[in-house]
């Protein structure tokens, strides 16, 4: 990884988080633009030797900045409120999977009108003879299918907890007694880590969380190993 990729947003690999880091990046350009027209003023003031009647005093200047503001808020405000509606809309899923926090583990459950399995997701210890991730890796991963409209209702059987995987854009916290919803649409094969992000207990930090996307053809030969093997 390059430096700047280490300073910067991991990279996007869900249709919502590419949208993020295009508008973080559409932010920061306003950002400095901004910052640098506001320190050229305070050098101005500072150092200038005179302020004449038509800087000190002016209608004009007035005006200006007054419509330039608003202005950048609007371009500023259009992107942002579209992108929340992208974020908000769960219309018409390809699959709904419902994910249950727990002290200190994640349950999934399929839930669909021909395919309903659930399973825990544990964190997996570096004893086992495999490579692994520190504190990052599972023993029952999450496989779903790319291409997919895919809706994720939250809740917690317990305490707070929170779903994070930062490189699909999804952060939705788990709170007992209350569900709560997003959905994620990616292209691309791969495994995705996250972790709880709520702290919940003494094990916090070993709720680990792992999506592997694979096409859909692999992902009906996964269901078909599921439901044969019940």
């Amino acid at each position: 990884m390059s430096i700047w990729g280490q300073f910067n947003l991991q990279e996007g690999m869900s249709t919502i988080m590419e949208l993020l880091n295009y508008f973080h990046d559409y932010m920061m350009t306003f950002l400095i633009l901004i910052l640098s027209f506001v320190t050229y003023l305070f050098a101005f003031v500072i150092l200038s030797p005179r302020l004449d009647k038509y800087t000190v005093d002016s209608h004009v200047l007035e005006t200006i900045w007054t419509i330039v503001p608003m202005l950048i808020l609007l371009f500023m405000a259009f992107p942002s409120l579209y992108l929340l509606y992208l974020m908000e809309d769960v219309s018409n899923p390809s699959l709904t999977v419902k994910v249950v926090g727990h002290q200190w583990y994640w349950e999934y459950q399929y839930s669909n009108s021909w395919f309903n399995y659930s399973f825990d997701s544990y964190m997996v210890y570096e004893k086992s003879d495999a490579p692994l991730f520190h504190a990052l890796d599972v023993d029952n991963r999450l496989v779903l299918p790319t291409n997919a409209n895919i809706l994720f209702l939250i809740t917690s059987a317990d305490v707070l907890h929170s779903w994070t995987v930062p490189t699909l854009g999804i952060k939705a916290d788990a709170i007992p007694g209350r569900l709560n919803y997003l959905s994620t649409i990616t292209p691309y094969s791969g495994v995705y880590y996250g972790q709880c992000s709520e702290i919940c207990g003494s094990n916090h930090s070993f709720m680990p969380i792992v999506l592997e996307f694979v096409p859909m053809e692999n992902y009906l030969d996964y269901v078909s190993t599921v439901i044969q093997s019940e």
